[in-house]
């Protein structure tokens, strides 16, 4: 059997070096754990970043890859292919958009929606052509979705940014509204939630009343559910967590193909502009990709994942809670569903991250002060406690 040593050789003699790995070497998955290659078991509470919303290797979706890999795997989209069209349906039919078009991944998908607005803008509004994001989002990081994320450490090192993308603060209507200038403006994009930039949950009323404002002046309004999307916060899409809310645009990803690379950005019918020739992608709903992706869809609908989702994620919260109570430095905990952050008011998730692991837990400090938590919708209590236990010791260690 190859050794980690030898796996990680080979790693750093052949692979680009962009990441700064942990130490394990993974090799296989069942629900909630993994296991590198000596058979040691990891509770991962980052499912592959928020994609592996029905856990790993599940049985659904397994038997979908087998199945459609003995068909057909990939064809042009020239040709009508089975597998997109119940994954479609799934979304169309559970939500409040009327279109879909599969791609690979999130920034592809929302490249398509910012296509979309474009095109919107250019017919409906003589023109328009720039989007308002917010500061802390994350939406991909091809060159024109790193202009979109309103990080400054994700854009430094790229400037000069391409244009076309304002970012103002998150949760803020009256910065959207200042922003918009009309002639210019096509459309707003939005996260539900912020994840990567923190957990970030918006105000009740935040969302509704940017869509108001953007339908208004006639210009899109465009969530990004990448990693809300899929029963992650509690309901099926993360729109549908805040009453009145619909979105023009919404964009899929991570969860949608369950571990198989697949995305997807939708529309209402009103704003469908996109016509043969628009757009195009070799790989978009790729028939094995897709046929993972209805396998997992269907799990999450028939079985009611997210409200498993739901009230699992408040039986965590309510553990990470006492955990606060224990240690000062613990200030909130805060999220929706199984999208999960603690925070700190000292920057030790770094440490704390790297002292799970060899207890058997993977997590993610997504700032030097906080922790994300984001495992399997199906994670059982048990795991939970488990998966709390260790973290309890390894914050005693580290802080």
């Amino acid at each position: 059997m190859t050794s980690s040593d030898d796996y990680k050789a080979l790693e750093s003699k052949y692979y680009m070096q962009v990441v700064n790995r942990m130490p394990p070497v993974l090799v296989r998955g069942e629900g909630t754990r993994v296991f590198d290659n000596d058979d040691k078991s990891y509770l991962d509470f980052t499912a592959g970043w928020a994609v592996l919303n029905i856990g790993h290797n599940h049985p659904a979706v397994t038997e979908a890859i087998r199945d459609q890999a003995g068909k057909i795997l990939q064809m042009s989209n020239l040709f009508y292919t089975t597998p997109q069209l119940p994954l479609a349906e799934i979304i169309v039919e559970n939500s409040d958009v009327d279109r879909v078009f599969f791609c690979n991944s999130g920034a592809e998908a929302n490249e398509g929606a910012c296509k979309v607005a474009r095109k919107w803008g250019k017919t409906k509004l003589d023109g328009a052509y720039e989007i308002i994001t917010t500061f802390d989002s994350f939406h991909g990081r091809t060159q024109a979705m790193m202009a979109a994320t309103g990080q400054p450490a994700y854009q430094e090192k790229w400037t000069p940014l391409m244009p076309g993308f304002v970012n103002v603060p998150y949760n803020d209507v009256q910065a959207i509204k200042d922003a918009y200038v009309e002639g210019r403006t096509c459309a707003v994009m939005i996260e539900p939630v912020q994840g990567e930039g923190g957990v970030n949950i918006p105000s009740e009323n935040y969302l509704k009343d940017v869509m108001d404002f953007c339908h208004e002046k006639n210009i899109l309004f465009m969530l990004d559910e990448v990693q809300t999307g899929m029963g992650r916060i509690g309901t099926l899409f993360g729109y549908q967590q805040f009453p009145g809310v619909e979105p023009d645009v919404m964009t899929l990803a991570k969860a949608l193909g369950s571990g198989a690379p697949l995305g997807a950005f939708t529309t209402k019918e009103f704003c469908s502009v996109l016509e043969p020739g628009d757009h195009g992608s070799t790989f978009g709903g790729n028939a094995l990709t897709t046929a993972a992706g209805a396998a997992a869809a269907k799990v999450i609908v028939d079985e009611n994942i997210p409200e498993l989702a739901n009230e699992t994620g408040a039986y965590f919260q309510g553990k990470l809670n006492s955990l606060a109570e224990k240690y000062e430095f613990i200030t909130e905990v805060r999220g929706m569903g199984l999208l999960i952050a603690l925070q700190m008011n000292v920057d030790i998730a770094g440490a704390a991250v790297t002292a799970a692991l060899p207890e058997g837990l993977l997590i993610n400090a997504v700032r030097p002060n906080m922790i994300r938590f984001m495992p399997p919708l199906n994670v059982t209590r048990d795991e939970i406690d488990e998966a709390v236990a260790i973290l309890d010791k390894v914050l005693g260690e580290v802080s």
